[in-house]
């Protein structure tokens, strides 16, 4: 995988043993630098203190859900580059096509394994891919 797996990622679920898990298939990959937070204010206070290269986020969440954290992240021009990816228990049409018109990156329907995941992250930065 040619990803940068230096990067921080932050994982935003508001389930623990949804982080724990995604925690644990990111770092299968490689990845080291993880944070996480337990909703979409949670992760959007988190994001302009840092920098992050990439967010993994669930859909369903209260009181702000990872649909409208990516709906917050493309309005902030400091934040409207971070790579997205959204991960959610329902494959609903509408969804996934709502999830790209706010500008997600991809999109990930659980369950899932380190595999998908994979594939998902490295879709998301096909530069890093070589030829």
């Amino acid at each position: 995988m040619a990803v940068d797996l230096s990067m921080s990622v932050l994982v935003v679920d508001d389930y623990n043993t949804m982080i724990r898990i995604i925690r644990n298939l990111l770092k299968q990959l490689g990845f080291e630098n993880i944070d996480d937070a337990s909703d979409g204010s949670a992760a959007l206070n988190k994001m302009r203190t840092k920098k992050y290269g990439l967010v993994i986020s669930d859909w369903n969440m209260e009181p702000m859900t990872g649909y409208d954290l990516l709906k917050e992240v493309r309005a902030d021009a400091n934040l409207a580059m971070t790579p997205f990816i959204m991960i959610t228990a329902e494959s609903k049409t509408e969804n996934v096509i709502a999830a790209k018109k706010a500008g997600v990156n991809n999109y990930i329907v659980k369950p899932f394994n380190a595999a998908t995941l994979k594939n998902k992250i490295e879709a998301v930065f096909p530069d890093n891919v070589p030829a």
